[in-house]
């Protein structure tokens, strides 16, 4: 399945479900306000925000919900239970109405998430020297498909 390509971030949106608009819409009023940082992208067919190091956070658009994710998210405290997810990096929340969207816990794990790509940018937080390879060989392999829910 080839996903499809966008020129921007605002085509990306533009070609997501009406119903989902509201929710795409705050989701990136919260990310460019709790982290003003991060850089908007396409990637993998998917709106992403692109950070010192990697990208950090992504929307992916399923039929009843909208994923608000993190490329990281299995690194990230979730006091809550909101991360969704099992494989062994990416983590998301299930966006389903305006009412899923609490913008304290979202930020929170947002800056969570931001903060591990500033420690990856500046040499830390790397994983152990053992797994580095397979870490590799796994990211390069990722990279070539869209996130999972």
């Amino acid at each position: 399945m080839q996903m499809k390509a966008y020129p921007s971030f605002d085509a990306y949106l533009k070609d997501q479900l009406t119903r989902h608009q509201p929710l795409l819409r705050a989701l990136r009023r919260l990310v460019r306000r709790a982290a003003p940082g991060l850089v908007e992208a396409v990637k993998w067919g998917n709106g992403c925000w692109i950070g010192a190091n990697q990208p950090v956070a992504y929307l992916h658009s399923r039929p009843d919900y909208v994923q608000f994710g993190f490329f990281r998210g299995s690194r990230l405290a979730d006091p809550d239970g909101l991360l969704h997810g099992s494989g062994q990096w990416v983590r998301h929340v299930k966006v389903r109405s305006a009412r899923d969207i609490d913008e304290v816990r979202l930020a929170a794990l947002l800056a969570q998430a931001v903060a591990f790509d500033a420690g990856l940018a500046a040499g830390r937080s790397k994983p152990a020297p053992a797994r580095r390879k397979a870490v590799r060989r796994r990211a390069k392999t990722a990279s070539k498909r869209p996130p999972r829910g």
